[in-house]
This record gives C-alpha cells, structure tokens and sequence, in this order.
C-alpha cells in the first residue's frame, strides 16, 4: 500500500516528527492533493504552542498548493491534475446563523486545516473541495503558497479597513508584504512599522512601495486613516489608536494576540474602532486571486525540504525570515 510521508505535531510544545502512513482515500465532497508546496504561518506556531485549539496528534499546514489525484463523490469543479491551493478554513457547517447570512468565516461548527484536520506539512492531503481555490497560473507553487493565508488575511483585514488612503502595516512578514504591495497598486500610501532597529526589514518595506518604514514605537510624519496590525503582540494596539486620525481603524489580524494592555479613552474617543478579523469566506479568496493576478504583485519566499519543517518554524519565530517560509516534499 502506498504511504504519504508528514511531519506531526503530537503534543503542544514537542518538534515535529517524520511519520508515513497510509494514503487516504477522498470521501464524499473532498479531493485527494497531491502537495506540491506549504506555506509556514505565524498561525502553525500558534498550533505548536498550544495557543490555537487543536487536536493532536495533528499534521499542520495551511497554505497548500498541489495537484488533484483523486475526486470524491459528489466533487464537481476540478479534475484531476489540476494545480489548486487550500486554505486554513476547512469546512463549515452550512447551517448556522452564520453560514446561512454569508458569514461562514464565524461559523459555529469550523473545521481548520492544519489544526482540527490534517494539513500540507506532508506529501498528500485530502481536503474537502468545496473550500479550495484554482489557483492563478502566474505564480509558482512556491511564490502562491503564502497567498493561501498570509494573502487572503491581510486580504479581508485591508477590506475592513475600508476606503482608507492612508494605511500602518505593523509587523512586516508574510502577510505585510504582500499586502503593501496590493495597497499599493489600489493607490494607498503606505507605512511600514517593523521590530525597533530592524534596518533590514524596514529597507524591505520601501523596496515594496511604502512611503516610510520606521519601528513600531515610532509615530508615521502622518496620521493614518487605518492601522493593520499581524504582529500577534497586544502592546501595538495603543501605540496604533495613537497614529489613527479620527474615525479611524486599528485592524487586528492575527488569529491569537498577547493580552492588549490598558490605555486612556481619549485614545479611542472620537469614533475611533479596534476591529478582528476571524478566518476567511470563500468570497475573499476568489476576490483576491482576481486581485493578485491583477495587481502584479510578487512573494519573497524561503524555501525548505519538508523534513526541515522544525528549522522553518524557528526561522519564523525568530523572525529571521524575510518574506514567508515553504515547505517543499
């Protein structure tokens, strides 16, 4: 019987493992992929460290890119060998209030790749169809791999920050510097704010298109009509309501954030709004790719054999990446 290689996550805290197992068949409504490229997120660190809810042992991953081998029954829309990307959003329940008023991505009943089913740290993995996207045929599997969630994030944070001309990106990774550059082409002026003293990251910023990189403790030369923020580190939510003008947004991004300490009232008065974002619809992912396409946007990645998948994560943690990180099988 053929096997499918993985790394394994088996409890919080522990480093992954090699595993093989068996290939799994699809069931009904999924597709057997064939993984070409994973995409390591802030998100799968959170997994490891046991800050996100997840079931172990579990696979992690979610920013695949593969090829169909095998349909399920039921699965119309792709065909085999065809290049398609999954994202963290599993599957939904397609009955709550939620998923029936077309907001699956607060769905009572989730499932998430990479945390409550396997993911794209392997060589194959069967997703359920319904939640994959083709992917645009531009990008490498490499180069889309961090558009599966670090694109379609920053994606649906920079649609809740509205119209918004002047827009803070704090925490320049994966997701910042794709999103800077899709700003950018929207006609938004945008402000980088990186780690204090990170030249390095800050000179990458203003290689992407923002009109001034600084540290995060920095005020921008001007106010901004909204504030992004993918550093999962509460302590930047003051420092963004300060650099907001009034009525402006501070975006949350990330999936998990350190506790956000206390901070006067003035500094929210004048109808100024701290908003999250939770996971993503479908919708977002097909309006994005359209955008990617569109905007000429291009990924800066690092690219790793999957068995260094623990070397990836540390990279990441350690915040020596520039650009995002990929798993190759």
């Amino acid at each position: 019987m053929p096997h499918l290689t993985a790394m394994q996550l088996d409890e919080p805290g522990r480093p992954l493992r090699a595993v093989q197992r068996p290939i799994p068949a699809p069931g009904p409504g999924e597709m057997l992929i064939a993984v070409s490229a994973c995409g390591v997120c802030r998100t799968d660190l959170h997994v490891v460290d046991g800050e996100v809810a997840a079931r172990y042992p579990i696979v992690p991953g979610h920013e695949i890119v593969g090829r169909v081998l095998a349909l399920g029954a039921g699965v119309t829309g792709f065909a085999p060998g065809q290049r398609v990307g999954v994202p963290w959003l599993g599957r939904t329940c397609g009955r709550c209030a939620y998923c029936r008023s077309g907001r699956e991505n607060l769905c009572d009943s989730p499932e998430f790749t990479g945390a409550t089913r396997d993911g794209g740290y392997a060589s194959h993995v069967v997703a359920d169809a319904h939640y994959c996207f083709a992917l645009p045929e531009r990008f490498s599997d490499a180069e889309v791999a961090p558009l599966l969630c670090a694109g379609l994030i920053g994606w649906r944070a920079l649609r809740l920050a509205g119209e918004a001309p002047v827009v803070g990106l704090y925490g320049f990774g994966a997701a910042a510097h794709i999103l800077a550059q899709v700003a950018t082409w929207q006609g938004r002026r945008v402000h980088a704010f990186t780690k204090p003293g990170d030249g390095a990251g800050q000179d990458f910023a203003r290689s992407l298109g923002c009109v001034w990189a600084g540290g995060a403790d920095e005020l921008p030369p001007e106010e901004l009509d909204a504030a992004l923020i993918f550093a999962p580190a509460g302590e930047l939510v003051p420092l963004a309501l300060k650099a907001v003008r009034k009525g402006g947004r501070v975006v949350c991004a990330g999936i998990h954030m350190s506790d956000i300490p206390s901070f006067p009232y003035a500094d929210l008065w004048e109808e100024r709004q701290i908003l999250s974002v939770a996971n993503l619809t479908r919708e977002d992912g097909v309006s994005f790719f359209a955008v990617a396409e569109q905007s000429g946007l291009a990924t800066v990645t690092e690219e790793f054999p999957l068995g260094e998948a623990n070397r990836a994560l540390a990279r990441l943690r350690s915040g020596e990446l520039i650009g995002a990180a990929v798993l190759r099988p």
